[in-house]
């Protein structure tokens, strides 16, 4: 994908936008292409407005605070887009520059997708979430991870959001185990896999079973729209109940007036537009923010 033809926003607390300066870097998560994918590493992206689709070569795009700036917080985004495309803008590119503009290092995530919008109709998928989507993401965290005095990042304080289906693969990394390194094992695959904590935004997947919640889970920072679909809104509810028997922590917010895809957007209006602000005062709460930006 040409970053050069997509708008880059800035977005400051008050919701105001503007222009970027600066392109994010992008850094493949396996150089020479993911186990099982290197083959068609080459292939490219499928750009359809503002989704992304045909990821055989999964990737992140680098968002960094100013040095002078930074919390040594990270976090690694997973757009939705029902793993059939991502979401790239309103749950991508706009959440990164939003949480860099605000110290945080921001790694948008492009994964590999389990219903490829890409993909002839009647071929088979050749990706799943458990196996591929979720991958990527644990290498996305331990890539961020071996990279922290790079981009100066604490590694205690790496984490993952995700978007809808994004939330899902969001889920798995939090609470799936790590799968056992695919191909030739090198040094990212010795960092740790699982994130300090996870934000789940309006996500998919709450009504596995096959996870393990318990208390040792990370602390998640949940958000949903009162008027998105029971599946969400009910399942979000339902979820925190969850993480607090389990002995977890969790912190939800549902908003009255939101349905499904708010995500980040100059046109957002009501609470729901400031739920980035609400994950930074969580994440400073949490002690993930370094004390000199925290607020």
């Amino acid at each position: 994908m040409n970053l050069r033809s997509t708008a880059l926003l800035v977005i400051s607390l008050g919701g105001t936008f503007a222009a970027s300066a600066a392109e994010p870097q992008v850094v493949p998560l396996w150089p020479d292409g993911a186990p099982g994918s290197a083959a068609r590493r080459t292939e490219p992206e499928k750009v359809t407005g503002t989704n992304v689709s045909n990821i055989h070569h999964p990737s992140l795009l680098v968002y960094l605070p100013p040095p002078a700036e930074s919390t040594g917080c990270a976090v690694v985004v997973a757009p939705g887009g029902g793993h059939a495309r991502l979401a790239i803008h309103h749950e991508g590119y706009n959440v990164g520059t939003w949480l860099a503009r605000h110290g945080i290092a921001a790694f948008i995530l492009k994964y590999r997708l389990a219903k490829d919008d890409a993909t002839p109709a009647g071929a088979p998928q050749p990706y799943t979430v458990d196996r591929d989507s979720l991958a990527d993401a644990h290498r996305a965290l331990r890539l961020v991870r071996a990279r922290a005095s790079e981009w100066r990042v604490n590694p205690a304080a790496v984490g993952i959001i995700g978007f809808s289906a994004g939330g899902e693969v969001a889920l798995v990394a939090a609470l799936h185990a790590p799968l056992p390194p695919q191909g030739r094992p090198d040094a990212i695959d010795s960092q740790k896999a699982r994130p300090d904590f996870y934000g789940l935004i309006y996500p998919g997947g709450l009504s596995r079973t096959d996870l393990a919640l318990t208390k040792e889970a990370p602390p998640v920072f949940l958000t949903a729209g009162y008027a998105d679909r029971p599946n969400i809104s009910e399942g979000l509810a339902e979820f925190y109940l969850k993480t607090k028997r389990a002995g977890a922590t969790a912190e939800p917010h549902i908003f009255a007036g939101a349905g499904h895809g708010f995500g980040v957007r100059e046109t957002n209006r009501g609470p729901q537009a400031e739920w980035l602000a609400r994950f930074h005062e969580w994440l400073a709460e949490r002690k993930f923010l370094a004390a000199a930006r925290a607020r």
